[in-house]
C-alpha cells in the first residue's frame, strides 16, 4: 500500500506520526514523506539572513530521519517557515496535487487543522483540498495527527477540535521515534516542553492508555471511502 505524509515542518512528521512510519514501513507498506516548510527562517529577524548551511544541514537531517523510520522517499517543498499565510492556498495545493499525482497514496496523513501554528492550518486546508475525492482519486483515507507544542497549545479555542478517534499501537517503534526526535539537533527540547523525550514517551502511554494498549499514536479519521 502506498501511503502519504504531508507534514508542515521538519520535525512535525516524527511529532505527529514517527511510531505509525516506522510501524507502517516495517509491514512492508511504501511510506513517502512531504514537507512543505523550510523550518528555520520563522527564527530570524530576517529571513534573508538564513544561513544556506543550515538550510542544507536540516534537509540532510530530515532526509536521514526519514530514512531511518524506514520512508522510501523525502520531498521539501521549500516553503517559508511560519509563512504560509502569505502564499496563496492554490499554491500550496499545487505541490501537495503533484506528490498525490506521482504516489499515489491510497492514505494519508496531514496536521491537524486546528493547530496553534498557521502553517499547520494551511497544510490542513490545502490537504483536504488535494484529496477531495473526485472519480478515480486513489486516496480513500484522510487522518489528521497531532503535534506536540502546537495541537495542544492551541487550548481547544480554535476550530476543529482535536478529538482522536483512531490509535495506532507503537510499542513496538516507539523508542525509534524519540530517537529519530533526537536526531533534529536544535528541535527536541529539555523536559518539560512537550518536545522531550519523557513528554514523548508520557503522550505515547496516554494514548495507549485510552486505547488499552502500551503506547499509541493518535489520530482524528477526517475522511474514508469504502469502495
Amino acid at each position: 500500500m502506498n501511503i502519504l505524509v504531508v507534514a508542515a515542518h521538519p520535525d512535525d512528521e516524527v511529532l505527529g506520526c514517527g511510531g505509525t512510519i516506522a510501524k507502517l514501513a516495517g509491514e512492508g507498506h511504501r511510506v513517502s514523506i512531504l514537507i512543505l516548510g523550510e523550518g528555520i527562517t520563522s527564527r530570524l529577524s530576517d529571513p534573508k539572513k538564513a544561513n544556506s548551511k543550515d538550510l542544507e544541514k536540516l534537509h540532510a537531517q530530515t532526509k536521514e530521519i526519514g530514512s531511518f523510520l524506514g520512508a522510501k522517499e523525502v520531498m521539501l517543498a521549500k516553503l517559508p517557515d511560519n509563512r504560509f499565510d502569505s502564499i496563496d492556498l492554490l499554491d500550496v495545493v499545487k505541490i501537495v496535487e503533484g506528490e498525490i499525482d506521482r504516489v499515489k497514496p491510497e492514505i494519508v496523513y496531514t496536521q491537524h487543522g486546528g493547530d496553534l501554528n498557521i502553517d499547520h492550518c494551511v497544510t490542513f486546508r490545502a490537504v483536504l483540498t488535494a484529496t477531495r475525492p473526485m472519480k478515480g482519486a486513489p486516496v480513500k483515507k484522510v487522518y489528521a495527527y497531532e503535534v506536540h507544542s502546537s495541537t495542544e497549545w492551541s487550548f481547544q479555542q480554535f476550530v476543529s477540535v482535536f478529538h482522536p478517534n483512531t490509535f495506532v499501537d507503537i510499542g513496538a517503534t516507539l523508542e525509534k521515534k524519540i530517537k529519530a526526535m533526537a536526531m533534529y539537533e536544535g528541535e527536541s527540547r529539555p523536559f518539560p516542553h512537550p518536545r522531550s523525550p519523557e513528554a514523548l514517551h508520557a503522550g505515547a502511554l496516554r494514548w495507549g492508555s485510552v486505547a488499552g494498549l502500551s503506547a499509541a499514536e493518535a489520530f482524528m479519521l477526517v475522511r474514508e471511502i469504502q469502495s
